[in-house]
């Protein structure tokens, strides 16, 4: 029953409510990684549903069938009050046909979407399926990859973490090693990373990435600068000899200027006839000039035409070559984008394979705490002795709290009796503002000569002292500042002026 316009109206109320939604999961603080991977999750659903709605409210406006364009002229007509009469009869008979009808607000949804952001239930808390290996985007599993890997032929056997850290380095593997198997291998490979991407990067757009690597790859590719594929296989070759451009020559006299070797090798590369005198391989070679090869007069290639016969063949080759040269391009852009989890899975499976069987179990048990503990955030943490906190919320370990001093305690009165836990935050406290207040009260200014001093009648004491001996070493010009009399005896110039003032001098 919605018209047109009311269609209008919820597209852009949507639109508003989405990208208000959006501001505030952008905003929200995330503490865990695992956090992080959702918020991203909700956001790629709801810039999605904009696009989606921003698309919709495209079409209406455009209005392809006229049907906008005719709601207006009816509601704008000289009957509109019959169209507004005719428009609640409808409306009235729809609800006493559904009296139990009840219209939802769309406020009712994004309120109930706030809701499970700030406090998501327990279905909520896993939005992506990772495997045990991969734990929730910290890590990649490539053990499935890496099995694929050494099933190839004429490849190094390598053991996993060497794989961890060279599966990228196609550019070592032998260009005639690179066959259908290592294609598919190359196919498998960047499944998995595009799909690991998409669940821990959602917001990253992977088509936008392809289409990068490829401009960038075409460019390299016809250059022959892509890594791991010398110039001669990159088809800029395809026959023995060179090709050449004949755009920048506008006669057969100018190709002549070039020689005949040049010439040679420029006929040989398009399979044509090289023989005859150099006017002859000029007017033959120009005779090419913006066609293609089956445009050409067979009579002009060679017996049995090998030239072009062997060019529909290495073309084919070529082709190829260039299909996996592009398929490595976008392994190493997927390599760089995982590289912070590649190198935490080097790291997490080199700890593993330096424990032993008893601490493995053990970190199991710590790990299914932990995923228990994530459940339960919301709970009050077991701590007994009073620890601090650390960045997770958790109290940190024992041995940590110990080896900081965090088990001392020092009170400094200046600053109205606050403690300070542990050495460092007690020494760094005196460059602080409530300490610098605290001495600006009493009238002391906060130099280093108060390093380590709290207590008020010390700071006093010793403010006393430092003002008696700045008193003593300041300069007194009655008793300092020297005068020469008539007779030319010095004296000061507290004495100079009595002398003065009774007429002797």
């Amino acid at each position: 029953m919605e018209s047109i316009l009311e269609q209008q109206r919820r597209c852009h109320e949507e639109r508003e409510r989405v990208m208000e939604a959006m501001t505030s999961e952008m905003l929200l603080q995330k503490k865990t990684p695992r956090e992080q991977i959702n918020s991203d999750h909700r956001l790629k659903s709801l810039h999605d549903r904009f696009i989606e709605t921003t698309t919709e409210l495209s079409d209406l406006y455009e209005d392809k069938d006229g049907v906008r364009k005719e709601e207006i002229q009816t509601l704008a007509g000289p009957n509109e009050y019959a169209e507004f009469r005719r428009r609640l009869n409808a409306i009235e008979k729809f609800y006493n046909k559904h009296p139990n009808e009840v219209s939802i607000p769309m406020s009712i949804e994004f309120d109930e979407m706030a809701k499970q952001r700030e406090n998501p239930p327990d279905e909520m808390q896993n939005m992506v399926d990772f495997t045990d290996e991969e734990g929730y985007g910290k890590y990649l599993d490539l053990h499935s990859c890496y099995e694929q890997y050494l099933n190839l032929k004429g490849v190094e056997k390598i053991d996993y973490i060497t794989y961890l850290s060279s599966f990228d380095h196609l550019y070592d593997v032998p260009k005639d090693r690179k066959n259908a198997a290592y294609r598919e291998y190359l196919v498998y490979l960047l499944d998995y990373l595009g799909g690991y991407v998409n669940k821990i990067k959602p917001l990253v757009d992977l088509n936008e990435e392809v289409e990068q690597v490829q401009g960038e790859f075409e460019r390299i590719w016809i250059e022959g600068m892509f890594p791991g594929w010398p110039k001669e296989a990159t088809g800029a070759l395809t026959h023995s000899g060179a090709h050449l451009d004949l755009s920048a020559f506008s006669s057969w006299e100018e190709l002549a200027s070039l020689g005949l070797d040049r010439l040679k090798s420029a006929l040989m590369a398009l399979g044509v006839k090289c023989g005859g005198t150099l006017e002859q391989r000029a007017q033959r070679l120009f005779s090419t000039k913006g066609k293609n090869l089956d445009e050409l007069d067979p009579s002009l290639f060679a017996k049995s035409k090998p030239g072009k016969a062997g060019k529909v063949g290495k073309n084919k080759d070529s082709e190829k070559q260039r299909e996996i040269a592009l398929l490595e391009a976008q392994v190493y852009r997927l390599a760089e984008i995982v590289s912070e989890q590649r190198s935490a899975t080097r790291d997490n499976v080199q700890r593993k394979q330096a424990r032993t069987g008893e601490e493995r179990e053990e970190s199991d048990e710590e790990r299914f705490e932990e995923s228990d503990s994530d459940d339960n955030s919301d709970e009050v943490p077991y701590n007994p002795k009073d620890l601090p906190l650390g960045w997770d919320g958790k109290p940190i370990p024992y041995w940590l709290y110990k080896l900081h001093g965090l088990n001392l305690t020092y009170t400094c009165e200046i600053c109205g009796n606050h403690p300070y836990r542990g050495p460092k935050a007690f020494q760094r406290h005196f460059a602080e503002s409530r300490h610098a207040l605290g001495m600006r009260c009493l009238g002391i200014p906060n130099t280093a000569h108060f390093a380590n001093v709290t207590s008020i009648e010390d700071a006093l004491a010793l403010w006393t002292r430092i003002k008696s001996g700045k008193e003593a070493e300041r300069w007194k010009a009655d008793t300092e500042e020297e005068y020469e009399d008539s007779q030319g005896n010095i004296i000061n110039k507290k004495m100079y002026t009595l002398l003065k003032k009774e007429g002797i001098l």
